[in-house]
């Protein structure tokens, strides 16, 4: 009897905790052997989550969501967030299958379409949950069998991803994937403003700026740039700029005040007193607990 997409990840992840990379280029598992008390921050890529055993709990811009086995989480957008693992045990662990998107590609299936999924001139949420089945979830099955003839991958998998993403597009949810991964109109606009806030995310947020590159008012981009995110651009920022100064202290390239002043803040106080309501302890004390943790 063939191996179930379970099966495989357990293999493959051979009771390590963590991600673990495939050969498969952007293709890899997510394994927890417990439940975690305490939520992980990160930003994630646009990538596509389908988890295969236990339970998972993200929250983006004060949204939660809730996701099974027998779902995905879609993050279509690149977001700063948290999440948590809510249903693990070393008898039947958290196992989950990742895959980035990559754009590219994607644009290049959506313009083969014989019928394109209908697109919104709005900005659309980046981030839901959807029931996962069917010929999506097959692809994503023998992709994970093809790992076993890794001669056969450099062929394989990228007919794969391809079919994976015509699944996709061609899908019910096809237009909210296609409306902010690819982009189109408005999306496509606001799109280009968000990476301009990711990328001079230590720079003053300059509203005006990002309104101009979405050609909208001030007001309307601030509209669509929360529906888009569920949060403001400030918001957005912010996040962005915790996360990193937690990852240059946890790296030792930097201390909490040095790390302040490096991701754009121009007081150290107010660093730390926004850093402690994220992460729920002041700079010093939180990198001391995750260096505990991690040694």
């Amino acid at each position: 009897m063939p191996e179930t997409l379970a099966e495989i990840v357990k293999r493959h992840t051979d009771k390590r905790e963590g991600f673990c990379e495939t050969p498969i280029n952007g293709f890899g598992f997510l394994r927890a052997n417990h439940r975690q008390q305490h939520p992980t921050h990160l930003v994630s890529k646009p990538v596509l989550c389908v988890v295969v055993q236990g339970a998972k709990s993200s929250t983006f811009g004060g949204r939660r969501y809730d996701y099974s086995a027998g779902q995905a989480l879609v993050v279509s957008i690149e977001m700063p967030g948290l999440s948590r693992v809510t249903r693990a045990s070393p008898a039947e662990p958290y196992l989950c299958a990742v895959l980035e998107f990559d754009p590219a590609t994607m644009r290049e299936m959506l313009e083969n379409l014989p019928a394109p999924p209908p697109l919104s001139s709005h900005a659309h949420r980046g981030i839901f949950v959807a029931d996962f089945a069917g010929h999506a979830m097959e692809c994503v099955l023998r992709m994970a069998r093809l790992l076993d003839t890794p001669e056969a991958v450099p062929v394989l998998a990228p007919m794969m991803q391809r079919e994976l993403y015509y699944w996709l597009l061609a899908g019910p949810h096809g237009g909210e994937i296609a409306n902010v991964v690819l982009g189109s109109g408005h999306t496509q606009r606001m799109m280009k403003a968000l990476h301009k806030l990711r990328e001079q995310f230590r720079a003053p947020v300059r509203i005006d700026e990002l309104a101009a590159i979405a050609q909208l008012s001030p007001s309307a981009f601030h509209r669509q740039f929360k529906a888009l995110t569920a949060m403001t651009p400030l918001q957005y920022q912010k996040q962005l700029r915790l996360l990193e100064a937690r990852h240059l202290m946890m790296a030792g390239m930097a201390n909490a005040e040095s790390a302040a002043y490096q991701v754009g803040y121009e007081s150290a106080s107010q660093f730390s007193r926004e850093y402690a309501r994220m992460f729920g302890a002041p700079p010093r004390r939180d990198v001391v607990a995750l260096s505990a943790v991690a040694a």
